[in-house]
């Protein structure tokens, strides 16, 4: 399927009298399969101009699309001894920003041949999509120009559609900005500034690439491969860490033809530099191969270098991007840390990091690189090393330097540690430690966080045998080798440097069970080692010693409601946990308890469940039944005189009275346990109580206030047998009557 486009012709007048014709190139709906054309990068110059206040600058004007610029002028060891501030119109809202400084203290090409040639410039800005720019540039006294260097213009970088990604975005979202193409190069001021231009900006339009594709971009992440080792290319030492995933130049898709020069080495990687690249923290990571095209073209064609300068560029993302040429397992000679490129290599963070952080997943991957690069060469990333210095110059902190002399770092140092700047931003270079950690090992801050599986009584765990250990690290996984699940000091399990947990099923007994994590480095210290946990791995279930039973108890008697104590003695070899009640009612108790008041419905059988739990999990049941009978006192032998009185007061209707010294009456039945049932009064007497012949209690029925159906006496045996109860009238002087409303037991 063929895309369809049209031209749209015209032309404006510049201020300064020039005509600009222009063509752009409109998209038609068709979107070819849902693939965009590539696109090259370009990169456009526009030069500033003198103005009566003393400054240079570019007033606002109308340009082809661009997301990337800075200011460069002439003479690449002239400094800029001047502020340097930007803006631009953003080509999807037509807004203008605000203006933004430029760092302009950047270190100069440290190889003399890369030197011839080059010119100064600040630090590129990422803009995103722009279509305007507006310049100025004041001497540091803000009144005269006459320090300013020579040839000051600000450089434009369209970064262009390169990977196979970026294709489909803009298929899918076109920018029509992007099909603009300027015929004759020159810019074209916005309406408003055309009368008001001072002098007309000229532009030496310089395209990065051929004029319809750039080079074609793998969709591989895989790093260049390194060259072939000769007399010029070192062979690649082994690391004693793993190599991180790097994304390769052609993934990124970097125009290999500007950068034709072969590469240089250096003997081997001392240490190792870190950078951030100015600009937005705004940036999508999506757009991370387009903001490096763009700093390999501002190096390139504005600075006039070889390559990229650095060796690594890692995004907020984590994602790590191969920088300059030449194999990223090879000690390739940068352009990152003036004076110090021949001992080390260069790893630049995407952003700005003066006032916030970089990401954890940024500081990761610089850590990884760091310590993968240093591996190769036996280097412990939190040691120091003397590197000479290839020129005298001053750092940040005012620490000079001596061509030729050797000075201290260490092995992971911020940028500013070598040279006057404020690079890798003042954040991030207080983030240098924690880099520095991860990269060399042990593991920091493991805990053992839960012990799935168990039970936690105490400082004891209990558990039925499977257990899984869960833990955490500061150090992030990546950087991990591995985990070991340690029982009784040994490894029973083993995970991955990523995992968060490992399980394992313990046998019967007391073990200890710690957590140990081993660096990528294979360093491990006391803290790599959680502090051991008591565990028990029981099997066995608790048991019931004494089985539940239930006896009668003093209380109201009810036909449906019985009073009884349920009572139970449950015992565990390592730790009981609780023992519940399941039916005919339900109910949770402590270890400890061993009874229960209750009630119980009479004339029918009831189960009585209950469930014994150990800590580890283990469980027992034990469900006897038992019925409480309820025997009305006619169903007694009777001696001597009693009277029968009726009320719904008592059980059945019916009791019986006596005031005769010396009645009684006689009970006998199968059962457990029994219970004397009366009426209560302020006149009531007292009665002898028999157990099969045997007198075992005298028993006052006198009460304040009158109650009924009250189980007065209770006996219980251990076991079921037949027994006899009988009551006999003690005639107390003055209220020599009782009543009797029956007798209950458990059958």
């Amino acid at each position: 399927m063929k895309r369809r486009a049209w031209l749209t012709l015209g032309a404006v007048v510049l201020g300064g009298g020039g005509i600009a014709t222009y063509a752009a190139a409109s998209p038609s709906t068709d979107a070819g399969a849902g693939i965009e054309p590539k696109r090259p990068v370009k990169v456009f110059d526009l030069a500033l101009k003198g103005t009566a206040t003393g400054k240079r600058e570019l007033p606002r004007t109308e340009t082809r699309p661009f997301s990337l610029l800075g200011v460069s002028w002439t003479g690449v060891t002239k400094p800029l001894e001047g502020k340097a501030q930007v803006r631009t119109r953003s080509s999807e809202t037509g807004e203008w920003t605000g203006w933004q400084d430029l760092e302009t203290h950047i270190d100069p090409p440290e190889d003399p041949d890369e030197r011839n040639g080059a010119r100064g410039a600040s630090e590129p800005l990422w803009v995103g999509p722009s279509d305007g720019v507006q310049v100025q540039v004041v001497h540091e006294d803000g009144t005269t120009s006459a320090g300013l260097p020579k040839g000051l213009e600000v450089n434009l970088v369209d970064p262009g559609i390169a990977t196979a990604a970026e294709q489909r975005d803009a298929a899918a979202d076109p920018d029509p900005a992007a099909f603009a193409e300027d015929v004759t190069g020159t810019p074209t001021p916005t309406a408003s500034d055309t009368t008001s231009t001072s002098a007309t900006p000229t532009e030496t339009p310089t395209t990065t690439a051929t004029a319809t594709t750039s080079a074609p971009a793998s969709t591989t992440p895989s790093p260049t491969p390194t060259p072939t080792a000769t007399a010029t290319t070192p062979t690649a030492p082994p690391s004693t860490v793993p190599e991180p995933p790097i994304v390769s130049r052609a993934g990124w898709g970097a125009d290999e033809s500007l950068s034709p020069d072969p590469s240089d080495y250096n003997a081997d990687v001392k240490a190792v530099f870190v950078h951030h690249t100015a600009g937005t923290n705004d940036y999508s990571c999506a757009d991370s191969a387009s903001i490096i095209r763009g700093i390999y073209a501002y190096h390139t064609q504005t600075e006039k270098w070889n390559d990229i300068g650095y060796n690594f560029l890692v995004d907020k993302c984590g994602t790590i991007f191969e920088g300059r040429k030449g194999g990223v397992d090879l000690p390739v000679l940068g352009a990152h840390t003036y004076g110090w490129n021949r001992e080390s290599a260069g790893i630049a963070v995407l952003g700005n990091y003066n006032d916030v952080g970089a990401s954890s997943a940024a500081l990761t991957s610089v850590a990884r690189i760091a310590a993968w690069k240093l591996g190769q060469y036996g280097v412990d990333p939190s040691s120091t090393v003397q590197l000479k210095a290839g020129a005298t110059q001053k750092n940040l902190a005012g620490t000079s330097f001596t061509a030729g002399s050797l000075y201290t770092f260490n092995r992971i140092s911020g940028h500013r540690d070598g040279y006057a700047t404020e690079c890798p931003g003042t954040t991030l270079y207080g983030q240098l430690p924690t880099i520095r950690a991860w990269a060399a090992g042990p593991v920091q801050g493991l805990k053992l966080t839960t012990l799935t599986g168990t039970t936690l009584s105490g400082s004891t765990y209990y558990t039925k045998g499977a257990i899984t250990a869960k833990w955490s690290t500061t150090t992030p996984g990546s950087l991990i080798s591995k985990f070991e699940l340690l029982v009784d000091g040994r490894v029973a399990a083993t995970a991955a440097g990523t995992a968060t947990s490992a399980s394992t099923t313990l046998a019967a007994g007391t073990h200890k069970v710690a957590v140990r994590a081993v660096h990528q480095s294979g360093k491990t210290d006391a803290k790599s080692t959680t502090t051991a946990l008591t565990v028990v791995a029981d099997t066995t279930a608790p048991v019931f010693s004494t089985t539940p039973k239930i006896t009668l108890r003093a209380g109201t008697v009810e036909t449906a409601a019985v009073p009884v104590t349920l009572g139970w003695k449950a015992t565990d070899a390592q730790a009981l946990k609780q023992v519940s009640l399941l039916s005919p009612t339900t109910a949770t108790f402590g270890p400890t308890t061993t009874s229960s008041n209750r009630t119980a419905k009479s004339g029918s059988a009831s189960t009585w469940s209950m469930k014994a739990y150990d800590i580890a999990g283990n469980t027992r049941t034990s469900s006897p039944a038992y019925t409480p009978m309820i025997l009305q006192e006619t169903s007694a032998t009777k001696s001597g005189s009693w009277t029968a009185r009726s009320s719904s007061s008592y059980l059945g209707g019916k009791s019986y009275s006596s005031g005769t010294k010396g009645a009684s009456l006689t009970w006998t039945f199968t059962g457990k346990s029994a219970a004397w049932v009366v009426s209560r009064a302020s006149t009531s007497g007292q009665a002898y109580v028999y157990v099969d012949g045997t007198k075992v209690a005298t028993v006052d029925l006198k009460s304040t206030t009158t109650k009924y159906r009250q189980a007065i006496w209770t006996k219980s045996w251990s076991s079921s047998a037949q027994h006899k109860i009988k009551i006999v009238v003690v005639g107390t002087s003055g209220r020599p009557t009782i009543t009797t409303d029956g007798l209950v037991y458990i059958k």
